[in-house]
């Protein structure tokens, strides 16, 4: 969802914002922890709306895979064992560690057997780059040489075929799997000898292979390597050495890790001219509080993690000086010489973030008591001024889904989706340096620590299976679709549009139930009383005495009055309530009538007509409290109970006789919830709508002139993954059951959907369930088909529903359904989706089922909080939505006839109302002056907007009706009137001057 300033006006727009709330200089140590209090303040909701833009020309696109993740073949072509290979064999799996599936990567996705497999994958996604890892086992059997020729022919293969489809590839030479031999014999990293043996494995790789590889990463995510598998024993190799030993394990990479650089800058780089970097992982961390102690402690826990190797690389050659002061002795110290030769050796920022360290991987103590977030973005900005703004390339990022998903990995695409977007935002509104992204990764492989219970690949991969074939899922489409457009670019439906609503359009306001108070004024009382002037200075009653009683007026409402006034300061045209039926009628029959409250309604429906507002009544909305129904009815099985049915006919008759001369627009049910109806139920509350409507229809439309619907919740559903068939199936059948079980029967065919009754059939025969969706008689299909004047609607969010099961708290098993999440929308304060956009596709949904219906938005509105900055996410609501709704008028030519705004005021709707109300006071939010200002527009006219000239209209007053049906009479008498007035003027007149003469 976008909002009405455009994609492009809104970067353009924020951008010096931005940039003077923190574009870097030259970077500082600790430059960083400016971060939170710069995000803390960007104007909201505005940055955080999905930003419609494209990456800079140039920008690269890849995915990414690891050897040991993937490739399989741990005993092919003279490969030598790893720690990987050694670890996941072990007869007991270290704690913490997943057991290993189908035994670790010895087969995996088979990567090695299935080099052109893979490569047509890249070919498919046109990606511009493809990172993967060598692997030191295969090419250095024994971690030293001799090489291994079927090693070196296997990786000659890959990159000959990368070269052949022009795909960069990005070779990282070290990714967790050191040679087992190296292990054994030196103990791994934890040995002073590594960095010099790493040296020799990379020159070995440069010389073979630097022709054709212009992107090098030393290794990926030391953190992991020196802290999982030398410090708490994690991962391979096992090492459960404590933070001493994980802190030299991470010294030996860093020397090992420049060594490289510097053996390719001074060796290799004039005549291969590539690059040398190393993939650093991260996670991001926000505080608790924002406060100054806060934030420095969530600046020590990224020192701790990425601060760790990227201050000495990229900064000083020396480590954090929150790491020095805290860790004393544990910490190994480089000397003077070290510290520059370390400091400068990489050629851009290799960032990788994701699942794997974010989120299982980082140990809890370095989160120093902060709250881990997965904003990337807030990361990208971070590193940026931290490090002296460098070029940064994603080499790693993603989330994952189930093991048992396959086809639709919805999650997967939205997390995918959240990323780009944040680094895109990066790019355009931060001035970040990002010249390149990686999806991790190609196909399902071995993950690590969590085997093969979960996938992270853009092709699914059947371990079982023995040709291990690439199954495209639903991120491939995504993702190609992404990449051919260089990023989100700005479509014509993204747009708000300029027009305006027709002459007649109904502006109005909801309230669930209006404020009742029946409390009679105090000159109501029929009594006495005598003033004690001398003593007690009080009124006292005589008894026995009482003065005349007079007729109630409406005038003795103290809140209707106020009521009124609020709402004509709205400007709104229309106001929807809902009456009360377990208090008008208590006993359900019209034995006991409340004939006060009866008398309060007539009122202040009278009042609304007296200030040009046509009252909208609802006869039953149900409540959490019985349903809103008599406690009788409620009782005795409410809407089960067939005998329901006609005493709410009796009921709706009591309104329609008492209030109908004040009523001219009735809803027979407001929203009743399908979530909580049997089948029954629902049977029932259709065939009692159907028979209020002729009521009305026969007996009480001719004389009251009105009209009559049942108004129904309709929320929009969007199947998740948008290229699937399965989950545009789900979407659909989530329609009918929400909003089709009622609407078919009274807008459609007079009976229930057909999408209904085979999916009940289908459950009810395969899964053993006992639904029964009861059925119509022919003359009830008939009473009930066509029983409407428009179609009204309550609409508040839009979901998002898959077919695969990811989330078992979100899958609704009866429907086989999974709710998803768009992470990149805008939520409020209850996580109710602001998607604007959806309000237009369920209009046109409406008009394609049920034709050119006169439709009612009868309520739309969204929560709040009183930390919210200036109501600005409901003024961004009604002002998107709205536009919506215009799209939907103008453009796809849906009858709308109306828009109301929910809620009127937060005390009988908290948080949802456009007044607030503290302390017995009602004060007006901003959202009300803004919807005032669309209302006077009467939508949002342009320039080029033509005037539109209505008729003058006066809401009805059966009170006015003697004197608008006899205006020639009124003129008649008028005239005699003044004529008199003259008459006796000149008679006057005349008479003085008569009496002047004679004197």
């Amino acid at each position: 969802s976008r909002s009405p300033a455009g994609s492009m006006a809104l970067a353009a727009s924020l951008l010096p914002l931005l940039l003077l709330l923190g574009r870097p200089g030259l970077a500082a140590p600790g430059q960083g922890a400016g971060t939170w209090s710069r995000f803390a303040r960007l104007p909201y909701p505005q940055d955080q709306l999905f930003l419609h833009d494209t990456f800079p020309d140039g920008f690269l696109w890849g995915a990414g895979s690891a050897a040991y993740q993937t490739e399989g073949g741990w005993r092919q072509g003279g490969k030598g064992a790893s720690v990987w290979d050694t670890f996941v064999h072990r007869p007991a799996t270290p704690p913490g560690a997943a057991p290993p599936g189908p035994v670790g990567g010895d087969v995996a996705s088979d990567s090695y057997n299935n080099l052109f497999r893979d490569v047509e994958g890249l070919r498919r996604l046109g990606v511009s780059h493809y990172r993967f890892s060598l692997s030191w086992a295969r090419l250095l059997p024994n971690g030293t040489a001799p090489p291994n020729p079927a090693g070196l022919a296997h990786y000659g293969r890959l990159l000959a075929r990368l070269r052949e489809l022009g795909v960069e590839p990005v070779v990282t030479l070290y990714h967790w799997d050191l040679p087992q031999a190296l292990q054994d014999s030196f103990g791994g990293w934890a040995s002073p000898v590594l960095p010099r043996l790493f040296r020799d494995y990379a020159e070995l790789c440069f010389r073979h292979f630097g022709g054709q590889v212009r992107y090098w990463l030393t290794m990926d995510n030391p953190y992991v390597v020196a802290w999982h598998g030398y410090g708490t024993g994690r991962l391979p190799p096992g090492v459960r050495g404590g933070p001493r030993l994980g802190y030299l394990a991470a010294h030996h990479l860093l020397q090992a890790h420049a060594k490289v650089w510097h053996l390719y800058n001074d060796h290799f780089r004039p005549a291969q001219r590539g690059k040398v970097s190393i993939a650093l992982s991260s996670h991001w961390i926000k505080p608790q509080r924002m406060t100054e102690k806060n934030t420095k402690e969530c600046q020590k826990s990224l020192d701790f993690v990425l601060g760790w190797f990227a201050k000495p690389i990229f900064i000083d050659g020396d480590y954090p000086e929150s790491m020095r002061s805290n860790l004393s002795s544990l910490l190994p110290g480089f000397s003077e010489a070290e510290k520059k030769y370390i400091k400068g050796t990489a050629d851009f920022f290799a960032l990788s973030f994701g699942a794997t360290l974010s989120f299982q991987l980082l140990d809890s103590h370095m989160k120093f008591q902060q709250l881990e977030s997965i904003s990337l973005r807030q990361l990208l900005y971070w590193i940026n001024i931290e490090y002296n703004n460098p070029q940064i390339f994603i080499v790693e990022n993603s989330w994952f889904v189930s093991g048992t998903t396959k086809k639709d990995d919805a999650k997967y695409i939205y997390y995918l989706k959240k990323f780009i977007m944040e680094t895109l935002k990066a790019i355009r509104y931060d001035g970040v340096n990002v010249f390149g992204y990686t999806v991790w990764s190609l196909l399902d492989g071995f993950e690590w620590h969590r085997g093969y219970s979960i996938r992270r690949g853009l092709f699914y991969v059947d371990f079982q299976s023995h040709d291990k074939k690439l199954m495209p899922k639903s991120s491939v489409l995504f993702y190609q679709k992404l990449i051919e457009k260089n990023g989100f670019p700005p479509l014509p439906e993204n747009q708000p549009i300029e027009g305006i609503f027709p002459c007649g359009f109904a502006w109005g306001i909801v309230d669930n139930y209006i404020q009742v108070d029946t409390t009679p004024a105090q000159f109501l009382d029929p009594s006495v009383y005598v003033w004690d002037v001398h003593q007690t200075k009080k009124l006292i009653k005589v008894d026995g005495v009482y003065a005349s009683k007079r007729k109630r007026h409406c005038v003795d409402f103290a809140a209707i009055r106020l009521q009124i006034s609020l709402l004509q300061e709205m400007h709104v045209t229309h106001f929807h309530f809902s009456l009360k039926w377990s208090l008008i009628l208590p006993l359900g029959n019209l034995s006991l009538i409340n004939h006060t409250l009866v008398h309060y309604y007539q009122c202040f429906a009278s009042e609304l007509l007296r200030v040009n507002i046509t009252p909208v009544v609802a006869l039953w909305q149900p409540m959490i409290e019985n349903q809103e129904l008599p406690v009788s009815l409620a009782k005795y099985g409410a809407w089960e109970n067939t005998e329901i049915v006609q005493a709410f006919v009796e009921y709706a008759r009591f309104c329609f006789t008492s209030l109908g001369d004040h009523v001219k627009f009735w809803i027979t049910m407001n929203e009743p919830s399908v979530k909580n109806l049997t089948y029954t139920a629902g049977h029932n509350l259709l065939k009692a709508h159907a028979k209020v409507w002729h009521l009305y229809d026969k007996e009480f439309r001719r004389s009251q002139k009105g009209k009559i619907s049942i108004a129904l919740q309709a929320d929009w559903v969007e199947p998740a993954c948008p290229f699937s068939r399965n989950d545009q199936e789900v979407a659909d059948r989530i329609l009918e059951f929400d909003i089709g079980w009622l609407a078919e029967p009274i807008f459609g065919n007079g009976d229930y959907p057909e999408v209904m009754r085979a999916w009940l059939h289908r459950i009810n025969s395969v899964d053993l369930y006992n639904f029964h969706l009861p059925y119509f008689s022919e003359d009830e299909k008939k009473l009930i088909q066509g029983s409407f004047d428009f179609f009204a609607l309550s609409h508040y969010t839009t979901t998002l529903v898959g077919s695969e099961k990811e989330d078992a708290v979100k899958y609704d098993h009866y429907l086989e359904v999974q709710m998803i999440n768009d992470i990149t929308w805008l939520h409020s304060p209850s996580r109710a989706a602001v998607v604007p956009w959806g309000l237009r596709k369920l209009l046109k949904w409406v008009k394609s089922k049920y034709g050119d219906v006169p439709v009612y938005i009868m309520a739309n509105g969204i929560d709040d909080d009183q930390n919210m900055v200036h109501d600005k996410l409901r003024v961004y609501y009604i002002k998107n939505y709205i536009n919506e709704a215009l799209k939907a008028y103008t453009l796809d030519d849906v009858n709308l006839q109306g828009y109301f705004v929910y809620s009127f005021n937060d005390k009988t709707a908290p948080k949802y109302g456009l007044y607030s109300y503290v302390a017995n006071q009602y004060e007006p939010k901003p959202s009300l002056k803004h919807y005032r200002e669309i209302i006077g527009n009467n939508g949002f006219p342009g320039p080029e907007t033509p005037e539109l000239l209505c008729p003058e209209e006066v809401a009805s007053c059966p009170e006015c009706h003697f004197f608008r049906t006899r205006k020639s009479l009124l003129a008649f008498i008028s005239f005699v009137f003044v004529a008199f007035i003259v008459t006796i003027f000149f008679i006057t007149y005349y008479s003085k001057r008569v009496e002047r003469r004679y004197k």
